[in-house]
């Protein structure tokens, strides 16, 4: 009886113990906070991609990595807090994939945790690599220069909407990269002898106050920016553009798979496949400081041909020979 008794505290005893124990080899793993630019119900496939980079260097999240997401759906009013706490509980790297006010707070918090970042701006000019090839801090990613191609993607909506003279750029005023992309816009606007108008929008109810204001005067086509809070509501973004009957060019495919015209960027889901290979290297010992920069040398053309069809519009057969995809 006195063995029997003996063993079933032992066992009591090892059961109480063994989720402790899991706990604790759990506290262990190395711990990367990411910050998304999008929110959580639109980004599946971007996660699935950051994990696919970190796989790549060996790690598989929950076996040898932990992940502390943070999905900033464009708002980042908790921002400040949440890479504070990061910072705080010294995590291992801090993942900031398509979220540049992320890393830029992320870089203005710590100067020794390692950062990874995408972003859309020169990063140099940014402040969050001294130089592309060499970083030389705790920071380096990739610069997916959406600001820089603003020209190129302007010019390809004019090539689909060749009598568009009037044009609507919409932008989110609490973005950073928003002023360089507003002004390369505006540049590029007045090369092809196109009327600009600027319409604001830093929240859901601007966004609809935006593409109402489009009725009160004629508008040809909108030039929409690349930024989070507009990729986070891109369903609803395309349906406006529909109701509204106007040709619309976006920053990504994840527009125009949703029902937008067209698009002309970097493949986005690359975008974080790469961040999360370049946070796995960094977790096995590489040195943020000597990772350079990546440049993309290919950027995307999609085109929706029965948005198109909608709009009334023909595509030409020299830009359906341009298209990456087109999409039916």
């Amino acid at each position: 009886m006195t063995n029997r008794r003996q063993f079933i505290t032992l066992l009591g005893g090892g059961a109480a113990a063994w989720p402790l124990a899991v706990r604790a080899q759990q506290l262990e793993l190395p711990v990367v906070a990411f910050f998304g630019g999008a929110s959580a119900d639109t980004a599946d496939d971007r996660a699935r991609a950051f994990r696919q980079g970190l796989g790549e260097a060996g790690y598989v999240e929950g076996q040898n990595v932990a992940i502390d997401y943070h999905w900033m759906g464009g708002q980042y009013e908790r921002l400040p807090s949440l890479i504070a706490d990061v910072v705080r509980r010294r995590v291992a790297v801090i993942a900031t994939p398509g979220s540049v006010p992320a890393a830029l707070a992320a870089k203005a918090a710590t100067g020794t945790i390692p950062i990874v970042f995408s972003v859309i701006e020169n990063p140099v000019q940014m402040g969050l690599v001294a130089n592309l090839a060499r970083p030389g801090g705790n920071a380096t990613g990739i610069n997916y220069l959406g600001a820089e191609i603003t020209g190129k993607r302007l010019g390809l909506l004019h090539d689909l909407v060749p009598r568009a003279a009037r044009i609507a750029m919409l932008v989110n005023p609490a973005s950073p990269s928003a002023e360089a992309m507003l002004q390369d816009g505006l540049q590029a606007a007045h090369t092809l002898g196109l009327q600009a108008r600027v319409l604001k929008a830093s929240t859901v109810r601007e966004i609809e106050a935006a593409f109402a204001a489009l009725a009160t005067e004629s508008t040809d086509a909108l030039f929409v920016a690349n930024d989070a809070l507009f990729s986070s509501r891109r369903v609803p973004l395309a349906i406006l553009a529909a109701r509204s009957a106007i040709p619309a060019s976006y920053s990504n495919r994840d527009y125009v798979v949703a029902g937008g015209l067209m698009s002309y960027g970097t493949d986005v889901t690359n975008v974080f496949r790469q961040v999360g290979a370049y946070t796995g290297r960094i977790l096995k010992g590489a040195n943020p400081a000597e990772l350079p920069v990546i440049q993309p040398s290919k950027f995307e053309l999609v085109i929706n041909l029965a948005t198109a069809r909608a709009l009334g519009l023909t595509v030409s057969p020299t830009l359906l020979g341009r298209a990456d995809e087109v999409i039916e």
